[in-house]
């Protein structure tokens, strides 16, 4: 195990949070075919240059299984980047600002898999809303046929023409998110509700 976790950290995996295999999420999402997750864990979908789509509220795990995805990926030697939408849309600003747009989207182009984490999670897109869309649908066009993209979402795919705000733009990025994409759709209760601590027993009397 140890040789594996050294593997993954030579690959550029500078910006991924962490290598976490498969066994050690917790998943609580309803409809879930954990046997579809272990295939998925194989990478046969980035050796296909194919995407795949975790849709689900929070806490019922997409984040875990993305970054498994992640982890498995770059233990087989493929180049894996993680960001979370907040700050991949922060990055082509600024980027957009001092004139190296075309050089941060070509970097991001070239990775095997990227992983695109709290998509919708985060109110920045509601800030740069035409912006998103233009970024989203650049970075997409130029992975499609080319390389793979994971994407985590909290947003039905009905919803992301008004959230992003350039219905067009949205429509040809989602489009092109979608298309031979595996979409996996969870549905549950948070497993942190699980997790929480019980409060006082109700009518048991305090002392003030």
């Amino acid at each position: 195990m140890a040789k594996l976790y050294q593997k993954c950290r030579r690959t550029d995996t500078r910006h991924f949070n962490t290598c976490i295999p498969l066994g050690s999420g917790e998943f609580n999402a309803k409809g879930l075919d954990r046997r579809v997750v272990e295939q998925l864990v194989t990478c046969d979908f980035v050796r296909r240059r194919e995407n795949v789509i975790l849709v689900g509220q929070t806490g019922l795990g997409k984040s875990r299984i993305l970054q498994s995805l992640g982890h498995a990926a770059c233990i087989l030697g493929y180049r894996v980047r993680y960001a979370t939408s907040a700050k991949l849309l922060r990055e082509f600003t600024a980027a957009l600002a001092d004139g190296t747009f075309e050089h941060t989207l070509d970097s991001y182009a070239r990775y095997d898999l990227l992983l695109i984490d709290e998509f919708g999670f985060d109110r920045l897109e509601r800030e740069i809303p035409s912006q998103a869309s233009t970024f989203y649908y650049r970075l997409l066009d130029a992975r499609t046929g080319r390389r793979s993209t994971a994407l985590a979402t909290n947003i039905d795919f009905g919803a992301w023409a008004d959230y992003l705000g350039d219905p067009p733009l949205a429509a040809a990025f989602l489009d092109r998110l979608v298309d031979g994409a595996v979409i996996l759709k969870l549905t549950g209760e948070s497993y942190r509700v699980h997790r929480a601590r019980p409060g006082p027993e109700a009518g048991r009397s305090h002392r003030t």
